[in-house]
């Protein structure tokens, strides 16, 4: 059971130094364009954006026509660029959020595995988080 619970914790930490850190310190530059990143830096790698996507993925339980809408040309396709869905400015403004909450709290130069907090943090796995937070039983009287 610990041990299930510190692979999640090195699961979300790996995902929030990826977000925060790796990104901006990514150096293998993308030739091709990404047009229409707004938080994410513009010469983010495939790589990392993809696994920053899947991240999203896992953490809120969706797939990714839930932020992006599909291409007009074939809605079999989605159009990674469009701002059309809300929910894709719903994800920005979390993003923000997420950076300025770690970078004021969580913001712990030199530590080998600083603390942060990512969208598995609220969300679990669904796409709203729960307003209420359920509380385990009381353990035995003796």
């Amino acid at each position: 059971m610990y041990q299930l619970h510190k692979k999640k914790l090195l699961t979300v930490v790996s995902l929030a130094f990826i977000l925060l850190i790796g990104v901006a310190a990514t150096t293998n530059k993308d030739k091709g364009s990404k047009p229409n990143l707004k938080v994410l830096p513009k010469d983010i790698s495939h790589e990392e954006l993809e696994k920053i996507m899947k991240g999203f993925n896992v953490s809120l339980g969706v797939k990714c026509g839930y932020c992006h809408a599909p291409a007009k040309t074939d809605p079999k396709k989605l159009d990674f660029s469009s701002d059309e869905k809300p929910e894709k400015n719903v994800a920005r403004e979390m993003m923000r959020m997420t950076a300025k909450i770690n970078k004021k709290y969580f913001d712990h130069a030199g530590a080998q595995q600083p603390a942060a907090i990512t969208c598995i943090t609220c969300h679990n796995g669904n796409t709203h988080p729960q307003s209420k937070i359920t509380l385990p039983p009381p353990p035995p009287e003796r």
